[in-house]
């Protein structure tokens, strides 16, 4: 069977921590939290531009804090708002879903139905090495849905070039999150199938960032993809 190329869009759904000024009584004096892995996710964006900037992607972003509004959950998860934006109205939840929810996903969404291309969405995050005071031992995690053929070729193909110029690298097969939890990735395949859509979260440990390590990481996950076209087999 003939090979699939694909191409690119990457995104990075807690880029930042900014406080829109309408809901900025909901965090008074909560600057540390906001400044925290809970605020939103540190390193993620410095990754996610080169890779857009070097492969010449999409690139769509959320800089408003995930404690206002959480882009990478469902409508109908619990953790949408968090217990800050809880105090809200109905009314003035869904004005924050209109203005900073569903601009990112409605654009991500109408350029994969638009683009005649497969799409491969590279998802950037970054998590806290410290969990309930437990240590994670994952550097760096390729988060994916193990029943989409495609996107399992990509992960194990995408996975042995990284240990190979990472060799000092932990790097997980969906961990330290499962790549079916609810999340943008988990959405869209529901609207993509196999041979249309590959939903990938990348997952580095925020103890590299502030360090050169961090870059190293970044140029990494770009020399890998970019070594050749990494080729899908189309339906058998």
């Amino acid at each position: 069977m003939h090979g699939l190329k694909l191409s690119t869009v990457i995104t990075c759904e807690h880029a930042g921590n900014t406080v829109p000024q309408n809901y900025a009584h909901l965090f008074h004096g909560k600057e540390e939290i906001l400044q925290s892995h809970r605020g939103w996710d540190p390193g993620a964006v410095q990754v996610a531009s080169l890779l857009s900037k070097e492969l010449s992607s999409p690139f769509y972003i959320c800089e408003t804090t995930r404690l206002l509004v959480e882009p990478n959950r469902s409508l109908h998860s619990d953790s949408l708002f968090s217990e800050f934006s809880q105090l809200l109205t109905d009314e003035q939840k869904n004005m924050v879903l209109q203005e900073y929810y569903h601009p990112h996903r409605t654009a991500v969404e109408q350029y994969i139905r638009e683009s005649p291309d497969v799409i491969l969405h590279l998802s950037i995050h970054s998590f806290t090495p410290l969990w309930n005071e437990v240590e994670r031992r994952v550097d760096l995690g390729l988060l994916f849905d193990p029943d989409r053929k495609n996107e399992t070729r990509f992960c194990e193909i995408y996975r042995a070039r990284l240990k190979e110029s990472l060799p000092a690298m932990n790097i997980e097969f969906n961990e330290p999150y499962k790549g079916i939890d609810d999340g943008f990735t988990t959405y869209l395949r529901t609207q993509f199938d196999n041979d249309r859509y590959l939903g990938i979260e990348i997952e580095i440990s925020q103890k590299y960032v502030g360090t050169e390590t961090l870059d190293v990481i970044a140029r990494e996950l770009l020399t890998s993809l970019r070594t050749d076209t990494i080729i899908l087999k189309s339906k058998e």
